[in-house]
């Protein structure tokens, strides 16, 4: 017989405002292999069919089941409850807009991200569909790579003083981004255009570098040495333009 896990879990439903936020319990034998996802799929079945909260691929790929475990952002479909107090309490995410329960909307931010940093490749080129694809190194094609692991959970969001604080912070997923372009040989932006993106308190110059972001990255990020790298790229091009 496995652990009889407590589960306290915030519940809110804007549809309904007249039902104010509450904690709700719900008991549960753990099983072998217990991961918070199948947890509350279990209670969803067993219990409460009105829970909500998000999932696609339950592989740690889509990024959609962040969540606040026993006060830590973790990915509901990567996290066993064998490596937590048998005792669990869970929050969703700070700074998105809630959906209801521990379901919040991520979508519309990093949309608004994507076009603000304007996250696709910029060619001074005229199209030719039958041009070549341009070589790249393998140290380039490695680098790009490491930052192109993103999954857009917002863990890393969710916990930043500074996009808790102001809601135009590119924040550590942004800045991440940016970092993953100006690595990328093909990209014809010049540093000017850049600097536009970085070079205020929205960019790399209002990170707080409490380094929270990096500490709660689920696929573990380089997200500290993109801020530095971002900084650094800021400061000199602030200092010749």
């Amino acid at each position: 017989m496995g652990r009889l896990l407590t589960f306290d879990i915030f519940r809110y439903n804007p549809n309904q405002p007249g039902v104010k936020p509450r904690m709700q319990r719900y008991l549960l034998e753990e099983t072998p292999g217990m991961t918070l996802f199948l947890s509350l799929n279990r209670i969803r079945e067993e219990q409460d069919p009105s829970l909500m909260f998000d999932f696609v691929c339950r592989a740690g790929i889509c990024g959609s089941c962040g969540m606040i475990a026993n006060g830590i952002l973790r990915m509901a479909c990567s996290t066993l409850t064998r490596d937590l107090f048998p005792s669990i309490r869970l929050m969703p995410m700070p700074l998105f807009k809630m959906v209801g329960d521990l379901s919040v909307d991520t979508g519309t931010w990093f949309r608004q991200l994507n076009k603000k940093t304007k996250a696709w490749i910029h060619s001074r080129q005229a199209f030719d569909p039958d041009a070549l694809e341009m070589p790249m190194s393998n140290a380039d094609a490695a680098n790009i790579y490491e930052l192109e692991r993103c999954i857009e959970c917002g863990c890393c969001v969710a916990c930043c003083a500074t996009a808790n604080s102001r809601d135009d912070f590119l924040g550590a997923a942004g800045i991440h981004r940016i970092a993953r372009f100006m690595l990328d040989p093909r990209d014809g932006r010049t540093q000017p255009d850049y600097f536009k993106i970085l070079g205020t308190q929205e960019g790399t110059f209002g990170c707080f570098e409490t380094m929270a972001c990096e500490d709660h990255c689920p696929l573990n990020l380089p997200l500290d040495d993109s801020i530095e790298y971002v900084r650094d790229k800021a400061e000199r091009m602030g200092k010749k333009y």
